[in-house]
């Protein structure tokens, strides 16, 4: 049984922040709640370690689709079945809507109890609330600048 979700959020922060932010692994366990890290194995590549209740999940994931302030695409390659693209969206020059959809193949109980009850949605609407926070923080601050992590690539 696969499982999928779509959440997205409004931001008081331009495109550029927004993909700066995502782009950036090194950014990602401060917004997503679930993900205790994220190690880059080459430029498409990705290890990531998850904490989950009742269960810790590792997995590779490959970058499928890089288009600079527009979406990032993926799909796991080794441990867990789980694609997903975010898109970033341009509503004005100072707020943009970030979108998420994920696609993942449900494993042992807590994770089929999370898509029945709607909880996955519920967790990727926290993370999308605190991507949300840290955005109009770094926009507040003056932008993108002060972000120096690795990026994802967009020369696939």
């Amino acid at each position: 049984m696969s499982s999928s979700l779509v959440e997205t959020v409004d931001i008081e922060a331009p495109v550029s922040v927004t993909w700066a932010l995502w782009s950036d692994v090194t950014e990602w366990p401060r917004f997503l709640s679930h993900v205790e890290r994220v190690d880059p194995l080459d430029e498409r590549r990705f290890a990531w370690q998850l904490s989950l209740p009742g269960a810790d999940k590792r997995f590779v994931a490959e970058l499928t689709e890089v288009v600079p302030e527009n979406r990032i695409a993926w799909k796991t390659t080794e441990g867990v079945h789980h694609a997903g693209v975010v898109t970033f969206h341009r509503l004005d020059d100072h707020s943009s809507r970030v979108a998420l959809q994920i696609e993942y193949d449900p494993q042992g109980f807590v994770e089929h109890l999370g898509a029945l009850t709607n909880l996955d949605s519920a967790l990727a609407n926290y993370d999308l609330g605190e991507f949300q926070k840290l955005a109009e923080l770094v926009a507040a601050e003056g932008g993108p600048e002060r972000l120096s992590g690795p990026e994802v690539r967009s020369d696939l």
